[in-house]
């Protein structure tokens, strides 16, 4: 059985007053069914971990550096954001793809590296909407999970985040037999290529534009394993909302 997820990005927002979202999460969600992360700008991850500790949410990264260390002004490695208190890496979100040109390879050597410092990494995949338009879709995702995900995964170790690209942030999103096709589709060239233990346990999240209107059909979607939710993740309030939905599904 599948522990369903509810994940968080706060991408390039939040300061330290922010951190009291995360207390009113807790109260509203003391216990809840599903699992809960929020992965926090890098300059939140430690108060936010020490905040958090022994409670319901867990604290993730956005990004790492593919090197466990090393001459990468800026950077951080997967084992410094391990030891600020983060469990989970985010790999591959389409902003990353875009405003650094990460690439797949890119990709796979940051998971790679998430692996081996003993954290669980979120690979995310999705197409454009040329892409969707051109009816290419499901040869762009398979072409990103078998170039961005590593071969030496558990389904404890890798979550995969499917993202359309025209989707995040803009209040669109695909139908629900859209989002249950790819879904569907993920399963099976995870099972093909991992076999059944393996492919069979790996979550899979939705991600673009969810929010409490719309989280409760997405969630009933076949393979849909939970979501990673962007903007509607800043406010207990919305994220809260998402939670509820996830843990009624």
């Amino acid at each position: 059985m599948r522990v369903k997820l509810a994940a968080g990005n706060w991408k390039m927002n939040g300061l330290t007053a922010d951190l009291a979202e995360v207390d009113a999460l807790i109260a509203m969600h003391p216990e809840p069914r599903s699992e809960v992360l929020i992965c926090p700008p890098a300059t939140l991850i430690a108060p936010m971990a020490a905040r958090a500790a022994g409670g319901p949410v867990a604290v993730g990264a956005q990004a790492c550096h593919p090197e466990a260390a090393g001459a990468h002004t800026g950077d951080l490695s997967a084992a410094m954001l391990a030891d600020a208190g983060a469990r989970y890496v985010i790999a591959g979100h389409s902003e990353r793809r875009a405003d650094h040109c990460e690439c797949d390879e890119d990709i796979r050597a940051q998971a790679r590296a998430v692996l081996q410092a003993g954290l669980r990494v979120i690979v995310c995949v999705g197409e454009t909407e040329t892409e969707r338009d051109a009816s290419n879709t499901l040869d762009i995702i398979s072409g990103q999970l078998a170039g961005s995900v590593p071969d030496l995964v558990t389904g404890e170790s890798l979550v995969i985040a499917y993202e359309p690209v025209w989707a995040i942030g803009t209040g669109r999103t695909p139908t629900t037999d859209q989002i249950g096709e790819v879904h569907d589709f993920i399963r099976a060239r995870l099972v093909a290529r991992f076999g059944d233990g393996v492919g069979r346990s790996v979550r899979l999240l939705y991600g673009g534009s969810v929010k409490p209107g719309n989280a409760a059909e997405i969630f009933a979607v076949s393979n849909v394993d939970g979501a990673l939710v962007g903007g509607a993740s800043l406010k207990a309030s919305d994220f809260g909302a998402i939670i509820a939905a996830l843990d009624a599904a």
